[in-house]
């Protein structure tokens, strides 16, 4: 049973569809990566999925009283506000310290309490924002380009991260990235978006679907190399292509360097 589908959703703003007939499905325990260029709608499907939107046609589903907990691209804060991680863990109140703790640690920044949120570099700023989408121990989490900012190797080491919290608490999770090959390396299927779902499979599947090079090209420049994600069960070896054949393809896994 999904925890979140969305099926056959078109959605736009006025004339301009961006996102026509799209369908896509989050299981308990998975994680989801959504792949595409620039305009390919993205942020629209996550908006979609969240509720901060309602699409033109077709369904989002969810189960009743599902926990989701949200990681933005970036949050801006004041330089002159003086807030430490704890007082900000803990808007709008009501949050036991017992539980800011535990997500601190979740999020691999245990030693941050009480810094203030002005003095955070880039990557310590994330990890105290995935803290905070922690805190109410979500079933899914999503993560809109969380990254975005952060140079190869603080994604690489925060996706390892987002790894270890699936672990440790079975969460679902969604990412929108447009760090192609790290953020794949770390899924256990992606989903390839162009205003509709071009390829969904596992991430090596997807690198070597036509539909995917078509968009991305086909050369890695390394950054797979960064992270390796081992996927802890079986996938089906098909890529669902835009024709809606299932289309087998060779499972070459990258090795990650030494």
């Amino acid at each position: 049973m999904s925890l979140i589908a969305a099926r056959n959703v078109s959605a736009g703003y006025g004339a301009n569809m961006v996102l026509r007939d799209v369908s896509l499905a989050v299981d308990p325990g998975e994680i989801v990566t959504v792949v595409g260029p620039n305009g390919s709608g993205k942020t629209t499907l996550l908006r979609l999925l969240i509720g901060a939107a309602r699409p033109t046609s077709g369904q989002i589903t969810h189960d009743a009283g599902l926990r989701i907990g949200y990681v933005p691209q970036k949050l801006h804060i004041d330089p002159t506000l003086p807030i430490t991680v704890e007082r900000f863990l803990r808007l709008p109140g009501g949050t036991t310290r017992a539980a800011c703790t535990t997500a601190l640690q979740r999020a691999g920044v245990p030693d941050l309490w009480q810094r203030q949120m002005s003095a955070l570099s880039g990557g310590q700023l994330q990890r105290v924002l995935l803290a905070r989408a922690l805190i109410n121990e979500p079933e899914l989490l999503l993560l809109d380009e969380a990254t975005q900012g952060l140079d190869q190797p603080g994604s690489a080491a925060f996706y390892r991260q987002i790894e270890e919290v699936r672990q440790e608490t079975g969460c679902a999770i969604l990412m929108i990235s447009h760090e192609l090959h790290v953020v794949m390396a770390a899924s256990d299927r992606v989903i390839c978006l162009n205003g509709h779902v071009c390829c969904e499979g596992t991430p090596d599947i997807v690198s070597a679907a036509p539909e995917y090079r078509a968009l991305f090209g086909t050369g890695t420049g390394g950054a797979l190399a960064l992270y390796r994600h081992e996927h802890d069960h079986s996938h089906d070896d098909t890529c669902t292509h835009a024709d809606g054949h299932d289309h087998a393809t060779s499972d070459k896994r990258t090795e990650a360097a030494e």
